[in-house]
């Protein structure tokens, strides 16, 4: 097995509860990491026997374009796509975070962190 990780996957997005949000926008970052066997494309050197992380990020990005209320919506939606998608990964971990939230406080970004595995 192996590990492939995209890490700060930045997006200006209009996901949030509040309306002003769905029309003002904000700044995002996603991690995502996904478990694959790599055994097979770290013989063969050959891009059709891995996970391509191009796809990977295509996923996160078109998803992170479709407004969502609640960040644990988009997280699952890129779970379940990716799972889809591409058959060959056994679990994705995934942070959505959203950069200097309306929340009233001095905080720098809010994260929500997912995890799930193959059924």
């Amino acid at each position: 097995m192996g590990t492939i990780k995209l890490k700060n996957i930045r997006t200006f997005s209009y996901h949030g509860c509040l309306v002003e949000e769905g029309k003002i926008g904000s700044d995002y970052v996603v991690d995502l990491e996904v478990k694959t066997d790599l055994r097979k494309s770290a013989l063969s050197d050959d891009l059709d026997d891995t996970v391509d992380y191009v796809h990977l990020n295509k996923i996160v990005v078109e998803e992170m374009a479709i407004r969502s209320k609640l960040l644990e919506h988009v997280a699952h939606r890129v779970i379940v796509r990716t799972f889809k998608e591409i058959p060959s990964i056994s679990r994705i971990k995934i942070a959505v975070s959203k950069i200097n939230p309306p929340i009233g406080g001095d905080v720098s970004k809010v994260t929500i962190e997912m995890e799930e595995f193959r059924n």
